[in-house]
C-alpha cells in the first residue's frame, strides 16, 4: 500500500513537472505572428523579400515543431519558445530595416529624377541646334513628342513617390532616364554629322 502511494505521488509530481512544459506557448506564438504581420504591413515582403521569406520559413518550421510536440506524451516547448522569441525579435528588426530600405530607394528615385530633368534640359537645347531639313523636321517633331512623354513620366514618378510607391517609381524613373539618354545620344550624333558635313 505504501509502495503504491509512493508511486502515485511520483506520478503526480511528474505530471505537474511536465505540465509546465506541456502547454503550447500561445502568448509567444501570438506575439511572433503579430510581429510578422507588422513586418508585412511595413512592406518587408516587397522591399526585403529574401529576409521576409526566411522569416516565414522559420515560422512554418516552428508550427511544424509544435504539431510534433502535440503528438508526444511528454510535450516540451522550451526550444519552441526560444525560436518564437528569435522570430519576434527578427520581425521587429525587419520593420526598421524595411523603413531604411524604403528611404534608400526613395533617395535613388530622386537622384534618377534629377538626372532625367538635366537630360530633358540638355535635349531641349540640342533640339534648337539640330538640322531642320525636310527629313529632319519630322524626326524633330517625334523627338519633341518623346520628350513631352518623358516629362509627363517624371511627373508621374513624383506622384508615386508621394504615395509611397517607391519601387514602381524607381522602375519608371529608370525607364524615363534610358529614353532621355537615348534621345541625347541621337541628337548629339545628328548634330555632329551635320557640323562635319558643313565644314567640307
Amino acid at each position: 500500500m505504501k509502495k503504491n502511494s509512493i508511486l502515485l505521488l511520483a506520478a503526480v509530481t511528474l505530471a505537474v513537472l511536465f505540465s509546465g512544459c506541456g502547454k503550447v506557448p500561445q502568448a509567444e506564438l501570438n506575439a511572433a505572428e503579430a510581429a510578422i504581420d507588422s513586418a508585412k504591413i511595413a512592406g518587408a515582403d516587397i522591399y526585403l523579400i529574401e529576409d521576409f521569406t526566411a522569416l516565414q520559413d522559420s515560422m512554418k518550421m516552428i508550427n511544424e515543431n509544435i504539431e510534433v510536440q502535440k503528438g508526444k506524451l511528454f510535450k516540451k516547448y522550451n526550444a519552441v519558445k526560444d525560436q518564437l522569441a528569435y522570430v519576434t525579435t527578427t520581425a521587429n528588426q525587419l520593420v526598421a530595416n524595411t523603413e531604411t530600405r524604403k528611404q534608400e530607394v526613395k533617395e535613388e528615385v530622386l537622384n534618377v529624377q534629377n538626372k532625367v530633368s538635366t537630360l530633358l534640359q540638355q535635349n531641349n537645347e540640342l533640339l534648337t541646334k539640330a538640322p531642320k531639313g525636310k527629313e529632319g523636321k519630322a524626326a524633330l517633331e517625334a523627338i519633341k513628342n518623346d520628350l513631352s512623354l518623358i516629362e509627363s513620366s517624371n511627373t508621374e514618378v513624383s506622384n508615386m513617390v508621394s504615395d509611397g510607391d517607391f519601387l514602381p517609381a524607381l522602375d519608371k524613373a529608370y525607364a524615363a532616364k534610358d529614353k532621355a539618354m537615348s534621345i541625347n545620344t541621337e541628337l548629339n550624333n545628328v548634330i555632329e554629322k551635320y557640323n562635319k558635313a558643313n565644314k567640307r
